[in-house]
């Protein structure tokens, strides 16, 4: 095995379990405060047309983080449609479409156009989400270690995709490494008590940003008062 492909396999062992640390947050906390819906759906188109374009290049380090990646996007799709009560499907039909017209793509044309046109989903995915921890009024929900683990996949995989001058690859986790980069360091930074800016609702007055129990605390406080 050479050096590239033990690059290649190391990408692949971090995106297998990319997802594992956003579920358990979810699943330890309850709470999807920071986390971007259009960007997991955008995620499940990726984990959906790059296993295609994995099996289409015959690359096993493509196709097995990606049907794993699977096991934890649903996951966290489903949770987030409950907390917001929408439909499980309707969440996810759009990803499944957009991965649709992506390994049309891939088949039609090929592979240095579908990493161009790849680029809209994994673009969308990041931006999403980093707009998301712009104007969230809390980032609570969102796993740092997620963060964390999806920039060092990202650069695994550039770190591949030169070595094996894979074009469409190259363009793709270039551009999302620098963007998860912005969004890791804006996280830090509202982690260290940075106010939302954007928010959606100019007069909401942001919940300080220490998790689950203070914010049921200051519902219970909210409450006595009334009564």
């Amino acid at each position: 095995m050479t050096g590239v492909e033990v690059i290649g396999w190391a990408a692949a062992v971090v995106g297998t379990g990319l997802g594992v640390p956003q579920l358990a947050r979810l699943a330890r906390t309850r709470s999807t405060a920071g986390l971007s819906l259009v960007a997991w759906q955008a995620i499940l188109t990726l984990n959906l047309c790059w296993f295609a374009h994995g099996v289409k290049i015959n690359q096993p380090n493509m196709i097995v983080p990606n049907v794993l990646g699977l096991a934890t996007t649903l996951p966290v799709l489903y949770l987030m449609s409950r907390d917001l009560r929408l439909n499980p499907l309707r969440v996810m039909l759009p990803g499944a479409l957009g991965a649709a017209v992506l390994v049309l793509i891939d088949v039609g044309i090929g592979g240095p156009t579908f990493g161009v046109f790849s680029l809209v989903p994994a673009v969308v995915a990041n931006l999403g989400q980093s707009i998301e921890v712009i104007r969230a009024e809390a980032v609570t929900g969102l796993s740092p270690v997620f963060l964390v683990l999806g920039l060092v996949n990202q650069i695994l995989w550039l770190s591949w995709a030169i070595g094996m001058q894979e074009v469409s690859s190259t363009i793709s986790s270039g551009t999302i490494a620098a963007i998860v980069t912005f969004t890791l360091v804006w996280y830090s930074l509202r982690r260290l008590g940075l106010r939302p800016m954007f928010a959606r609702d100019a007069a909401a007055v942001p919940l300080p940003d220490h998790g689950v129990e203070d914010m049921d605390a200051v519902a219970v406080g909210l409450s006595r008062q009334e009564s």
